[in-house]
């Protein structure tokens, strides 16, 4: 097995086979130089990528054969990607066909339990569609308790964005919708005269709608009239996710507030969730509005939130006045 000291440049937090934290992802693609343009598809990219890779060729397209048949059993793009990057990041520090040596390096390998389960999940998938037998580690972890951002931190990344990305974040926070479910939002979804927007649910989440603020709905028109030409006018996920870090850390840096690099574009559906909560005080409001299926994952938006007087304080410890 080969050194697996390689590891220490890789981020410890995750969440399922995608990341909680894109920053994570930044800085993955920022070392794998392969990845193309997202808008390609993974299956391309890694049919496209150069000989000069450290991979073997036959490693390589066990790689991609493993990631067609994913995508034919109707996974999404972004979760393909992941599991891209988690089999050829092991295929250079183990032999993929070797269950026992790749369970010894995650074993062995730096980073957080949530972290390696991550790895465990893409790996799986490549035992089960390769005929291979193992023993899926078991690594435990406990579902940290998020910090919310400030409404006025929030305003300053979204002031601080394009007109175009302000939209987009502007909806995000007011919906609490994922990324990839906006990025599906297509044009028949979108009802300007009754204000309304339905979401498809992604990654097993209810689909629902929502009714636009009407500061929002005059931001959508303008967004509109300058790129609703596509059946889908959102950007895919992936760049959501980068032009939020690229406007996030240029206001961190122009502040010199090393806090506002901490806000992941994640924060905004739990910012969501929790203020919705505040408002209404009523969970099964909040897990409607939020999509999840169990009561049980919505509980945490009340672990979130105390009352005292008008003032709202989170469990971190921050605290704001005047919330809606």
């Amino acid at each position: 097995m080969r050194d697996a000291n390689g590891s220490e440049r890789m981020e410890q937090e995750t969440h399922g086979i995608t990341t909680k934290d894109n920053d994570n992802q930044d800085k993955i693609q920022t070392e794998d130089k392969r990845l193309l343009s997202p808008k390609s598809g993974i299956l391309n990219q890694a049919i496209r990528r150069p000989h000069s890779t450290s991979l073997r060729p036959s490693v390589e397209g066990r790689i991609v054969n493993t990631l067609i048949k994913l995508k034919g059993s109707g996974l999404a793009e972004s979760t393909l990607k992941h599991i891209s990057w988690h089999l050829s990041f092991l295929a250079r520090y183990c032999d993929l066909d070797s269950p026992t040596e790749v369970a010894d390096f995650l074993a062995n390998m730096k980073g957080a339990n949530s972290y390696k389960d991550t790895f465990v999940k893409s790996y799986n998938a490549y035992v089960q569609l390769n005929g291979l037998c193992w023993k899926k580690p078991t690594y435990r972890w406990e579902r940290k308790i998020p910090k919310i951002p400030t409404t006025e931190a929030l305003n300053k990344i979204i002031s601080r964005a394009s007109k175009k990305y302000a939209l987009i974040f502007r909806v995000l926070m007011e919906t609490g919708v994922m990324p990839h479910e906006l990025a599906n939002v297509s044009l028949r979804d979108i009802d300007l005269e009754r204000r309304v927007l339905c979401v498809q649910g992604f990654k097993g989440h209810a689909s629902r709608t929502f009714k636009i603020k009407s500061e929002t709905l005059a931001m959508l028109k303008e967004y509109l009239a300058n790129y609703g030409f596509g059946e889908k006018p959102f950007p895919e996920s992936i760049w959501i996710g980068k032009m939020w870090r690229k406007f996030r850390n240029s206001l961190a840096d122009k502040l010199k507030d090393a806090s506002i690099k901490q806000i992941r574009l994640y924060d905004l559906r739990h910012y969501f969730g929790t203020m919705t909560y505040h408002r209404t005080k009523d969970i099964l409001y909040v897990k409607q509005q939020m999509g999840h299926k169990k009561l049980e994952t919505v509980m945490l938006y009340a672990q979130l939130v105390n009352f005292e007087d008008d003032e709202f304080y989170s469990a971190t410890g921050g605290k704001e006045k005047g919330l809606p």
